[in-house]
């Protein structure tokens, strides 16, 4: 059984007088009742170790993360994935000036390209009924064999839709180039407690796991993995960079938690895998319900193509009755799970959809979203970025160079790169979407002729 070192060290000094250093609430008045669990809210003091310099519980806590990841060593983060992703290609930049990356990246990929002038290398797979899957291994072979300034291949593993990618034959590849094999996995760390052998700590020279996506730990909390000891050194380098000076020392305590949990517990993972089968094959024998199953069962996609509903319009009814999906992408609702949900939860989301699917007021409501085609990249990445740009309204854009990424939020992935030629279907995307980043009052920022 594994302890829970930060959170009761916390706890036991949360009597104490502490009125004398940062925070500036002093756990007192109005803040201390609103704000419960305040007290365990506090800065580097000599009970509390230091997350920059961790010497006492902190560094014990995370070399049990590391063991129970199967890391090498492991570094807690309180500013979510995309701190550690940056700590990836900065270590990544230290090796080569390009870097292979999926279609599906994170925002925070393509941020951390444009600040370490790497030029990324997009790959992608077929879409399989709107949803890009995997590259092949055969494409990722070809561009690393022939091109020795790339310095690895950053995978986005399990992505948005449950897609895990295969990691095992990736590993294959850059390692017989020694080429370095990186993991986004935030949205995966769940996996370290089994269910798939492409799991990221079992291939990577380097991964993230977000554990506040996944895990019962407090968002923004996450933790960067190595297994390559030779990238150690770069690492805390750029975790010293991009980890903040003023760690959210609950947040910690709860990452923590989350890995200790689940390891002192795995009943919870069992409970809820069961639940999340039982609800898929009731929704086949029972209900009307086209559910996908995905690679990673965190992920439940519902495909309100066939009911001919619009997954907008079914949303909107579900957030009347107190559901909240994760987002709608035109076609799919995405409901996501975690190991802390039971079979009293899915039986409420079974209730609730087979409501809102039988309201015939919202029958032939879908409409079909456009397929973004693969885009022209007439240009690199960087040449775009080093051009003057301006912004104009998007219905205008059509032709135009990208010259700052933008896309959907969530789940905060590019519809359009720098460097590519805007499409109408990406106009059209970008145009419906009720969320995005990279536009500016309808207008997105193009190379100007």
């Amino acid at each position: 059984m594994y302890d829970y070192l930060i959170y009761s060290r916390l706890k036991k000094f949360a009597g104490a007088k502490k009125t004398f250093h940062i925070p500036g609430h002093k756990n007192k008045g109005e803040f201390a009742a609103m704000f419960k669990g305040s007290e365990l809210d506090v800065t580097e003091l000599p009970y509390s170790d230091n997350l920059h310099d961790a010497k006492n519980v902190i560094a014990k806590a995370q070399s049990d993360i590391a063991e129970i990841s199967g890391a090498s060593k492991s570094y807690i983060t309180t500013d979510g994935s995309s701190s550690g992703v940056l700590a990836m290609l900065y270590c990544a930049s230290k090796r080569g000036n390009k870097i292979i990356v999926m279609r599906n990246s994170h925002k925070s990929v393509w941020n951390a390209c444009r600040l370490f002038g790497l030029e990324p290398l997009i790959v992608q797979g077929a879409y399989t009924d709107g949803i890009l899957t995997p590259p092949d291994c055969a494409i990722i072979e070809k561009l690393i064999a022939n091109d020795g300034n790339i310095a690895g291949f950053l995978v986005t593993s399990p992505d948005y839709y449950g897609n895990i990618a295969p990691l095992g034959g990736y590993a294959e590849i850059t390692k017989k180039y020694s080429r370095l094999l990186l993991v986004d996995e935030a949205h995966g760390a769940h996996l370290a407690f089994g269910g798939s052998e492409n799991y990221a700590g079992k291939h990577a020279d380097m991964w993230v796991d977000g554990a506040h996506k996944t895990l019962p730990s407090l968002t923004q909390g996450a933790v960067v993995n190595i297994n390559n000891e030779e990238l150690i050194p770069d690492a805390e380098d750029a975790l010293s960079f991009f980890r903040t000076t003023s760690p959210s020392y609950p947040v910690m305590a709860s990452v923590e938690y989350g890995y200790k949990f689940l390891a002192n517990n795995p009943k919870y993972i069992q409970r809820a895998t069961a639940a999340v089968d039982t609800f898929i094959q009731e929704c086949k024998v029972f209900g009307n319900l086209p559910v996908r199953r995905t690679d990673d069962w965190t992920k439940l996609l519902i495909d309100f193509k066939p009911l001919g509903i619009s997954p907008d319009v079914a949303a909107a009814r579900l957030e009347k009755k107190g559901v909240y999906a994760e987002f709608s992408d035109g076609r799919f609702l995405l409901f996501y799970l975690s190991p802390m949900v039971d079979s009293g939860d899915m039986n409420l989301l079974k209730k609730k959809l087979l409501s809102v699917i039988a309201n015939k007021k919202i029958k032939n409501t879908f409409t079909d979203k456009p397929e973004i085609p693969e885009a022209d990249r007439s240009y690199s990445f960087q040449y775009a970025l080093r051009k003057p740009c301006e912004y104009v309204p998007l219905e205008n854009a059509e032709g135009k160079m990208c010259a700052k990424i933008a896309g959907l939020n969530p789940p905060c992935i590019p519809v359009v790169v720098t460097g590519e030629i805007i499409s109408a279907a990406a106009i059209k995307t970008l145009s419906s979407a009720k969320n995005t980043f990279g536009l500016i009052d309808g207008s997105i920022c193009v190379v100007k002729k």
